[in-house]
């Protein structure tokens, strides 16, 4: 019996073992994540992809005011999202970071819309529907002619901010 057979090597294709450490700071990230999602609006928390028991745990999170209880059950989200898939909801809340590359598109996106709504109407306003058909076809109308009305009169663009803000909040 050799020294080798007590110590075995480890194989290319295993994996080292985590160091205590390594598993405290991912504990830490999810729970941080956890947070993230609690702090959020009801209508970014809306656009999060997540199994029921996280977000039931997120939204009791929400409710709570005691600050040990609510420490807690940041501590139970943590929990439950090292068994989940949490790299999807990862991308979900970079995407509203302002910083982020993924935040940056989006908002230049919505930018091109409404200057393309303004400028060519109910033909840029089809073409919208068809790739966002949640809108309300009748108010996003009334939008666009407003600001189209500013734009004639060389007036201060209000209503295009209004049309920007529709188009965020709803897509």
């Amino acid at each position: 019996m050799s020294i080798d057979d007590d110590f075995p090597e480890l194989t290319p294709d295993e994996e080292q073992p985590k160091s205590k450490s390594a598993v405290k700071r991912e504990m830490t990230a999810l729970q941080k994540m956890g947070e993230e999602l609690v702090n959020l609006s009801p209508a970014k928390l809306a656009k999060i992809p997540m199994p029921e028991e996280l977000e039931e745990a997120v939204m009791l999170a929400r409710r709570l005011k005691n600050r040990e209880g609510k420490r807690r059950q940041l501590q139970y989200i943590g929990k439950i999202m090292r068994v989940i898939d949490s790299d999807a909801i990862q991308r979900a809340l970079d995407s509203f970071h302002h910083d982020s590359l993924a935040f940056r598109q989006h908002f230049h996106r919505l930018e091109n819309w409404r200057e393309r709504l303004v400028n060519e109407g109910d033909r840029a306003m089809e073409e919208l529907l068809v790739e966002m058909p949640e809108l309300d076809r009748q108010h996003l109308r009334q939008l666009i002619r407003q600001a189209q009305k500013e734009a004639s009169q060389n007036k201060p663009p209000a209503a295009a901010r209004k049309l920007f803000q529709y188009l965020r909040d709803n897509s």
